[in-house]
């Protein structure tokens, strides 16, 4: 590939040091290798742009992407290199980034990944501030690393407890004797048959002892074994959406229609109290061969009564997830698809159903996106918006000026991306996040010329 475009041949645009950093890394499941990129090329580009960002700004991206773009280990490692550099925000960003337990052993796992050295002075600070945030089931849960342990980084990094209760909690982890967590895992672990899982699985549903991501995931699994549909429509309409990202829905409902209702129901909570988005959009959705590519984190195997199946989501599901959103804020909205053609989507439906629509509406091949817009501006003429989700690999340029303002939501960690004029604005990640970005960015700012990174990037202050 050309310094200057993209990988499938169109003009590429020239970003700054920090939107370089910004499009690899709020894209980014780590180490997943892409349709382009392998996922080394992809870690080792954001640890160089890391160590050419100002530290406040690497600080700054980490905790937006482990708040606001619900990404996991990006975040570990945007603080490993700021980490290289140390000072205070070191410790500041560890504490506010971990979330969980094992977010502190993979961290270590980063740190150390060129060989084991001496934990500096604030990343020590760092976790044992983290080490505070946490009760004894998560501990329990989460202390599953067979290469590093939370008791040995205990050690390490001395945290200081706040009371008595959290003084028995170290010393509980210190002494290998906390109370084996009542967890999927390790229920299932005793299992062998398929009334086994059922009864586990049923216990579990009812005790609410299973997380979001773990309801989705094993959606499937349950119903091979016969579990209570009951019990699981009921967790469905109370599971906690706060951390899981739209293509996560996508990806279930592909594989448990039986429950698309409720799982419709539980991605719509993404959007609770967020404003509907006035005038008439067109919304463009990339269906070319490389939005056909596996996310490899996001891929999952079980093996239930003796059958195994493999789940993957595809960087279209990411797409699909944003889409189904746009189009439940979007007042007046058209939507296309485009590959080789352009084509367009009927809005009757909604949901899952509008997923469906977009997948299948014509052949997953080239990614002619400039001819796409010039056939949409010839056709539509008159919108308010048009948003493109894509991961901008386009054959074509975009060459035709646009009557209205354009958005490009980029879904892949890719190097470059697409060239264009002022009229658009490009927005990264495929967290509901951008669609907030959009939001905000289309309201009036009275005596403030819009500056994109001022805006929408968190500054160190307000964190």
């Amino acid at each position: 590939m050309l310094e200057n475009l993209t990988y499938e041949g169109a003009k590429a645009q020239e970003m700054s040091v920090q939107d370089q950093l910004r499009r690899s890394v709020l894209s980014c499941l780590l180490w997943d290798n892409t349709f382009y990129e392998s996922g080394e090329s992809i870690e080792n580009r954001i640890s160089k742009l890391s160590g050419e960002c100002d530290p406040k700004v690497v600080a700054a991206l980490a905790i937006e992407a482990r708040g606001k773009y619900k990404l996991r280990s990006v975040p570990l490692l945007l603080t490993r290199e700021l980490a290289k550099k140390g000072g205070s925000l070191v410790s500041t960003t560890l504490e506010k980034i971990i979330q969980r337990p094992d977010e502190i052993t993979k961290f270590m796992q980063m740190y150390w990944k060129d060989g084991r050295t001496p934990i500096s002075k604030q990343v020590k600070k760092g976790l044992a501030k983290a080490f505070g945030k946490f009760n004894e089931y998560q501990f329990a849960k989460w202390n599953n690393n067979d290469k590093i342990d939370l008791r040995d980084i205990m050690f390490m990094v001395h945290p200081k407890p706040e009371n008595t209760e959290q003084a028995s909690l170290f010393q509980k982890l210190a002494d290998r004797t906390m109370e084996i967590p009542v967890t999927w895992e390790v229920g299932l672990s005793k299992t062998s048959t398929p009334e086994q899982k059922k009864s586990v699985w049923e216990g579990l549903l009812r005790m609410n002892k299973l997380g979001a991501l773990a309801l989705l995931k094993n959606l499937r699994g349950m119903t091979s074994v016969g579990v209570d549909r009951e019990l699981i429509k009921n967790a469905l309409r109370n599971i906690k959406t706060d951390r899981v990202l739209p293509y996560r829905f996508v990806t279930a409902a592909k594989h448990n229609k039986t429950f698309q209702e409720y799982l419709e129901g539980a991605m719509y909570r993404c959007l609770k109290d967020r404003e509907k988005i006035e005038g008439k959009t067109i919304l463009l959705v990339d269906v070319s061969g490389s939005m056909d590519d596996v996310i490899g984190n996001a891929k999952y195997t079980r093996n239930w009564t003796n059958v195994r199946e493999t789940i993957e989501t595809t960087r279209l599901d990411t797409a699909i997830g944003l889409a189904i959103l746009l189009k439940y804020l979007c007042k007046d909205v058209s939507i296309y698809t485009f590959s080789n053609d352009v084509v367009k989507v009927d809005t009757e439906f909604g949901g899952f159903k509008l997923g469906e629509k977009i997948d299948k509406s014509q052949s997953h091949c080239g990614t002619e996106l400039g001819k796409a817009i010039r056939g949409i501006v010839r056709k539509e003429k008159d919108f308010d918006r048009i948003i493109v989700i894509t991961d901008e690999q386009s054959h074509d340029d975009i060459t035709d000026k646009i009557p209205s303002r354009g958005y490009i939501m980029n879904v892949a960690p890719y190097q470059n991306g697409i060239d264009h004029d002022e009229k658009w604005v490009r927005i990264n990640g495929f967290s509901e996040a951008v669609i907030d970005w959009m939001i905000e960015y289309e309201k009036p700012i009275i005596g403030w010329d819009k500056n994109l990174d001022e805006m929408f990037t968190i500054t160190w202050s307000e964190v």
